[in-house]
């Protein structure tokens, strides 16, 4: 067992909502279903298991991002970052800026060419795939996992004037292979 991945995958879950939202010095609480919190620990627990293991976390992440509190949802957990933790993130430098060129890119309405550009600026190994399903038009990833983990599912809208706005889900490999998309 091992809370690297966990702690990384609450880190930028911050650090995205705080690019979207800003930064206002306010607790946290982030929804992970107990199949994502298994594969971020890397072992199926149960649920009740699971507590336990979200009680070593807590206990273990306290000097960094201060006293974490849990409580049971469906299906999983609701975690809570205090402010000193979300403090901890923000001030913590980031070694790329592509969430923030992503995040930017979107809040301005851009279309999808634009979005597939922010993808590739970040690395030379991009995977793009169209899906043209109901819910998504791309998957996109970094093989190489630089600048990350995640996948990317990009999905366009139609806006009031006619334009096509490009929006995204981040997941981690494992939820999004679950999904079936």
């Amino acid at each position: 067992m091992t809370f690297e991945r966990l702690e990384k995958n609450i880190s930028d879950n911050i650090y995205e909502a705080q690019l979207k939202l800003g930064y206002d010095n306010r607790p946290m609480s982030l929804n992970y279903t107990n199949a994502t919190l298994c594969h971020l620990i890397g072992k199926d627990y149960t649920t009740d298991e699971m507590a336990e293991i979200l009680e070593k976390f807590a206990e273990k992440m306290t000097e960094k991002l201060g006293k974490i509190a849990f409580h049971s949802i469906k299906d999983g957990f609701c975690i809570t970052i205090p402010a000193e933790g979300t403090a901890y993130v923000h001030t913590q430098s980031r070694e790329h800026e592509f969430m923030a060129k992503l995040v930017e890119t979107v809040r301005c309405h851009a279309d999808t060419e634009k979005v597939l550009a922010v993808f590739k600026e970040a690395s030379e190994n991009t995977s793009i795939t169209e899906l043209n399903n109901e819910e998504f038009r791309y998957l996109i990833y970094f093989p190489d996992k630089k600048p990350d983990e995640y996948y990317y599912c990009v999905s366009e809208e139609e806006e009031i004037d006619g334009s096509i706005h490009a929006s995204y889900h981040r997941f981690i490999r494992e939820d999004y292979e679950e999904l079936g998309f």
